[in-house]
């Protein structure tokens, strides 16, 4: 189920594991009825989401949100997400990264120190 407020997101560093913040957040963004896309180095699921390995050119994604830490967001991921161009990026608690961040501000797009769980329980998201 979406709607127009649907926001469709971008899980970075989603697993099949159910013990990791990850796949609580694909199972919350999914059960609120957000479209979501899960990017991981490991095939699996999460629900009816399967984890995708290939950085692919997704359209019309609204909201990163990420879980993987710096160094492997500057290796990895920076140049990808900003080539997707969404609205914001979610930095999660431990991927705090000034320096994309302050790229992401030049580039127009919005970057947020948040929880997504958090913002997902309070209404925020």
């Amino acid at each position: 189920m979406t709607d127009k407020t649907s926001k469709k997101t971008l899980v970075i560093g989603a697993t099949s594991k159910p013990d990791r913040y990850a796949f609580l957040a694909v199972n919350k963004l999914r059960g609120q009825g957000h479209q979501v896309v899960a990017l991981g180095v490991d095939d699996g699921l999460v629900g009816d989401v399967p984890i995708v390995k290939e950085r692919m050119a997704f359209n019309d994604i609204d909201t990163v949100t990420l879980y993987v830490r710096p160094a492997i967001q500057r290796e990895s991921y920076e140049d990808y997400i900003v080539s997707l161009n969404p609205k914001r990026v979610i930095f999660n608690p431990g991927t705090e990264n000034p320096a994309f961040e302050n790229r992401l501000v030049k580039e127009g797009i919005e970057p947020i120190e948040a929880c997504t769980l958090v913002m997902l329980s309070t209404g925020q998201y």
